[in-house]
C-alpha cells in the first residue's frame, strides 16, 4: 500500500479502456438524462459551491399529510402520526441519496438507470424491467441522483472497476500537501477539508471541503445536505437508502443511533437483499445484529441516523462493490454492479409493499 501519491500518478495509473456507455459520471450526463423525463417530476433543490445543480426527481402523487409537528415533537408527544401520518396515505414513499461521495459512481448509474426504467420499462442497458417498473407505479419515488456534484466533476476516471485500493485513497479520499494519502478513516480527523496542508481534494468533498456524511446536524453548512434534509422533512418516507461503494461485496450496514426496532427493520429489509443476490450467485455481506451504541467509537451521528431523526423513516447505508482488483477486494463486472443497484431497489419497493399490504405503519 502507497503512502504518497501525486495528481500526475494517478492520472498515469487510469485504465486506458473505454467506460460503458450505460455508465453515468458526470453532470453533463446528468443533466441530459433530465432532458428525455416525460412522466417524472424534475426539479433543481439546490446548487453546489462549485455552481452545480442538485437534481431531484420524483414518480407518483405526493399526499401531503397534515402536520402538527415536526418528527421530535411528534415523537415526544407520543404520537408520530402529528408528524405524517403515513399509514394514511394511498401509496409509500421511498427516498434514495445518490452518492454522497464523488467517486462512488455505481449508485449514480443505478439510480439514472431506475428513472430510465420508471421512463420506459427498460434499464441503461435497454434490458426490460417490467417487475421493477410495476413496484415504482405503486409508489412515489424520491430520487436524488448525486448528493456531491463537485465530488462528482472531480472524479476523472468515472468509475474505479479494474483499478486498486491506492486509487480509492487518492481519488475518494485525496492527499495532504506533501502528497500524503489520506485514506480512510484518518481523512475525517480534518474536517471541512480546507487549507494550505491540503492537497489533492478527494472526492469525499464539496469544493468547501465538506464531507456531506458529516455536516453540522444541528445547522448544515452545505447546501447539498440542507436540502437532502429539506427533501425528507418534507416527503416523510416510508424508506430512506443512502447510497455509497466500497471494495467488498455489497452491504447494507447497520444504522447507528437509532431504535432497536428500526435496526431490526432494516436487518429484515437486508435478508430480502442478500436473497435477492443469492439468486443472481452474487455475493453479498453478512446479516447485522441490533445493538445500542456503547462506546462512542462505535459509530458516528452521520447523515443516516441524521435523515432518520428528521423524518422518522428507516435509513441505512448500502456499500456497492466498485469491482476493485487486490486481495481484499470483490471484483465483479459493470453490468454486474448495474445488477446489484437494481436488485436494491426492487427489494426496498417490496418491503414497503409488502408491510403495506400487512397493515405496518412506522
Amino acid at each position: 500500500m502507497r503512502e504518497t501519491m501525486t495528481y500526475a500518478e494517478a492520472v498515469g495509473r487510469m485504465l486506458d479502456q473505454p467506460v460503458p456507455g450505460f455508465w453515468v459520471a458526470d453532470s453533463d450526463r446528468i443533466a441530459e438524462e433530465m432532458t428525455r423525463l416525460r412522466r417524472g417530476d424534475v426539479s433543481v433543490v439546490a446548487e453546489s459551491p462549485g455552481g452545480y445543480p442538485l437534481w431531484l426527481v420524483t414518480y407518483g402523487d405526493r399526499e401531503v399529510p397534515k402536520r402538527h409537528a415536526n418528527f421530535n415533537s411528534a415523537v415526544a408527544a407520543r404520537a408520530p402520526e402529528a408528524y405524517a401520518d403515513k399509514a394514511a396515505r394511498t401509496r409509500p414513499v421511498l427516498y434514495f441519496v445518490g452518492p454522497v461521495h464523488g467517486h462512488e459512481t455505481e449508485g449514480l448509474t443505478g439510480l439514472l438507470s431506475l428513472i430510465r426504467v420508471m421512463e420506459t420499462g427498460h434499464d441503461l442497458q435497454g434490458r426490460p424491467q417490467p417487475e421493477l417498473q410495476r413496484l415504482g407505479e405503486q409508489c412515489r419515488l424520491v430520487i436524488l441522483p448525486t448528493g456531491n456534484p463537485d465530488g462528482l466533476a472531480r472524479f476523472e476516471p468515472r468509475l474505479l472497476n479494474g483499478m486498486g485500493h491506492d486509487d480509492i485513497r487518492f481519488w475518494g479520499q485525496g492527499t495532504d500537501a506533501r502528497d500524503v494519502l489520506w485514506g480512510w478513516p484518518g481523512c475525517k480527523s480534518q474536517h471541512p477539508m480546507v487549507g494550505p496542508h491540503v492537497g489533492f481534494l478527494g472526492c469525499y468533498f464539496n469544493d468547501q471541503g465538506v464531507n456531506p456524511m458529516h455536516d453540522e446536524w444541528f445547522g448544515a453548512t452545505s447546501a447539498e445536505v440542507t436540502a437532502l434534509l429539506r427533501v425528507a422533512r418534507q416527503e416523510a418516507p416510508d424508506l430512506i437508502t443512502v447510497l455509497h461503494s466500497h471494495q467488498a461485496p455489497p452491504a447494507v450496514l447497520r444504522p447507528g443511533y437509532v431504535p432497536l426496532e428500526v435496526q431490526a427493520e432494516v436487518g429484515a429489509l437486508a435478508a430480502r437483499v442478500y436473497a435477492l443476490l443469492d439468486a443472481l450467485s452474487l455475493r453479498h455481506g453478512r446479516p447485522f445484529e441490533p445493538q445500542a451504541e456503547m462506546d462512542p467509537r462505535s459509530a458516528s451521528f452521520n447523515l443516516v441516523p441524521a435523515l432518520y431523526h428528521t423524518s422518522g423513516a428507516p435509513t441505512f447505508t448500502f456499500e456497492c462493490p466498485h469491482g476493485t482488483v487486490g486481495a481484499d477486494a470483490y471484483t465483479v463486472e459493470p453490468e454486474q454492479i448495474l445488477d446489484i443497484q437494481l436488485t436494491l431497489y426492487r427489494a426496498m419497493l417490496q418491503h414497503v409493499l409488502g408491510d403495506r399490504a400487512a397493515g405496518v405503519a412506522r
